[in-house]
């Protein structure tokens, strides 16, 4: 899975436990459906002037009046596609997305009386492999309170913060903790209530907005992976490492994969290029 463990502070009181969290992936992969969509809607703009030049010379011959009445008309018209543009960003956003399995370790720190500190996460990317959305619940030794965070690339709107939703239960919002290059993190008590609701879901879905203000749903499938990692002895982290590394190296040959069927098509279109053939003929 490739999660990278690192420190940063979650409470006043105490150090930060360590984290899981995935890769960053750029806000441009996040956005481009919502920007794309933007460009055509000014494309009826155009068609509203071309309209008024017409109708002012047949008005003009008769009745001056009704000419004056021609573009108060069109204003409306021309007014129409900014409110059409607002609705557009709005739109849910829904990525396709490669899972790594539920996976729990737990590991300690160099320090004379460190404590231990378990992780059961999962990640989701897409299929270059950039990580998407990940979750982790974090359980420091000798402490009551669990933590279940979520980090989401950089590029959200922060002052929304997140919400998680496990299947048809009430949903639950926590603001953003913290950001590092590797993206935000928002963090949730995790409760009794929460990890139980987790072991016989289906679904962990984590939402947030994007810089357009689109919505983003990312959806951690739990089944009973969750349940079994959770309550099951933890991994090996050398181990761990290695399926990581595994798994990294399958996304980066579909990948290539994905690139040289790109270029295959490309090669294909370029074709009718000896299409010049025929003057030469001549």
């Amino acid at each position: 899975m490739n999660f990278r463990i690192l420190a940063a502070p979650v409470r006043p009181h105490g150090r930060i436990v360590a984290l899981m969290a995935a890769t960053a992936l750029s806000a441009a992969l996040l956005v481009p459906a919502a920007q794309a969509q933007q460009p055509a809607a000014p494309a009826p703009a155009p068609t509203a002037p071309k309209a008024a030049p017409k109708a002012a010379p047949k008005a003009a011959p008769k009745a001056p009046a009704p000419a004056a009445q021609a573009p108060a008309q069109q204003a409306p018209a021309a007014g129409q596609p900014p409110a059409a543009t607002a609705q557009q960003p709005p739109q849910d956003q829904q990525i396709q997305l490669i899972y790594a399995p539920w996976t729990k370790f737990c590991l300690k720190g160099q320090e004379a009386n460190a404590k231990q500190v378990c992780f059961t996460g999962k990640d989701g990317r897409i299929e270059s492999g950039q990580p998407v959305i990940a979750a982790v619940i974090i359980e420091p030794e000798g402490e009551p309170k669990k933590i279940l965070r979520v980090t989401l690339p950089l590029g959200m709107q922060l002052v929304h913060g997140t919400r998680i939703i496990v299947d048809g239960n009430p949903p639950q919002q926590a603001p953003y903790v913290i950001c590092f290059q590797n993206g935000c993190m928002s963090d949730y008590e995790a409760t009794p209530e929460l990890i139980a609701n987790m072991k016989k879901g289906q679904n962990l879905v984590v939402q947030a907005i994007n810089s357009n203000g689109a919505p983003l749903t990312l959806p951690l499938p739990l089944n009973t992976e969750f349940a079994k990692a959770y309550d099951g002895p933890p991994t090996d982290p050398k181990v761990f490492e290695e399926n990581s590394k595994k798994l990294q190296e399958e996304l980066q040959k579909r990948a290539e994969e994905q690139r040289k069927k790109l270029e295959g098509a490309g090669g294909a279109g370029a074709t009718p290029a000896p299409a010049p053939a025929n003057p030469a003929s001549k």
